[in-house]
């Protein structure tokens, strides 16, 4: 029946009876799509905003202690993390790549031996320890070395920091002796029959003629693993070495360990590596464009 013909809505009451008349609900109609079109919505730039305000939220909820006492707390123990932590760091990547080169650069030229007990061994050796898992090397040594040894009588300690100088050298040391070994293969063969019709010794060739052309060709890979190593140098607080993640877990114990002081403390840390680890990188792309061999 169309509406226009009910009695009492179209035409006057022809009755006393009540007349229900037809629902009008009041406000926006129920969509069963609307959390789907809402969530549709949002765009980028909004998830973008919500993640850079959900810490603050969180450190407000925190408690009295928030965001801006754990930077006051950062700022007391800078000295302490920066001269004690991280100059540490440096130390035993200066000291484990000075260990790695010089035995990577006999390993790698023990690959180019005559001798073929000697190549297959350095070559065994080089693999080894090139496929291994940092982390893995520095418990073996930590295990395998001892705290002490005893010479003439003489008690000589042997400190956590020197182990991890260790372990840290054993991977470096395998992957300099591939780079060793890799930019003598590449010094194209005319040198290598040049020498010989001068009636240079193969040790003459090597140190007059052949490593010489060498050096300029290793070193942009070498200061790329100076970085490497440098950052993996955090590694060595799984050992107990005194380093900047042992005193920065060491402060934040001392400020009673706030959540709050992880960013701050941590991610000082993180700026401090980027800060000395980003101008090698830069200057290790420059040299590779300058040394690139041209065509």
């Amino acid at each position: 029946m169309a509406i226009n013909s009910i009695p009492g809505l179209a035409s006057g009451r022809q009755t006393d009876l009540p007349v229900m008349k037809p629902f009008r609900p009041r406000g926006p109609a129920y969509d069963e799509m609307y959390l789907v079109r809402w969530l549709a919505s949002i765009r980028a730039r909004h998830i973008v905003l919500l993640l850079m305000l959900w810490p603050a939220v969180a450190y407000a909820q925190g408690g009295n202690y928030g965001l801006g006492d754990a930077f006051k707390a950062l700022w007391r123990w800078i000295p302490f993390i920066t001269l004690q932590g991280f100059v540490f760091n440096v130390l035993i990547s200066i000291f484990a790549m000075a260990i790695g080169t010089f035995a990577g650069a006999a390993l790698g030229l023990a690959q180019l031996s005559k001798i073929t007990i000697l190549r297959r061994i350095a070559y065994f050796v080089t693999q080894m320890f090139r496929n291994s898992p940092w982390l893995v090397l520095l418990f073996v040594v930590l295990l395998a070395f001892p705290y002490e040894i005893v010479i003439f009588g003489f008690v000589i300690p042997i400190p956590s920091w020197m182990k991890a100088v260790v372990g840290l050298s054993l991977p470096v040391m395998a992957n300099i002796s591939e780079i060793v070994r890799g930019a003598v293969k590449s010094v194209p063969s005319a040198q290598w029959e040049a020498a010989e019709a001068l009636s240079f010794t193969r040790t003459q060739t090597m140190w007059q003629i052949i490593l010489p052309q060498c050096f300029k060709r290793m070193i942009p890979p070498w200061m790329n693993w100076y970085a490497i190593l440098t950052m993996a140098t955090p590694l060595c607080s799984l050992l107990g070495v005194g380093e900047i993640i042992t005193y920065s877990r060491q402060a934040m114990e001392a400020e009673n360990n706030y959540p709050e002081l992880l960013v701050p403390f941590y991610g000082y840390t993180l700026l401090l590596f980027f800060a000395y680890c980003y101008p090698i990188a830069r200057m290790t792309i420059a040299l590779e464009r300058r040394f690139a061999v041209k065509f």
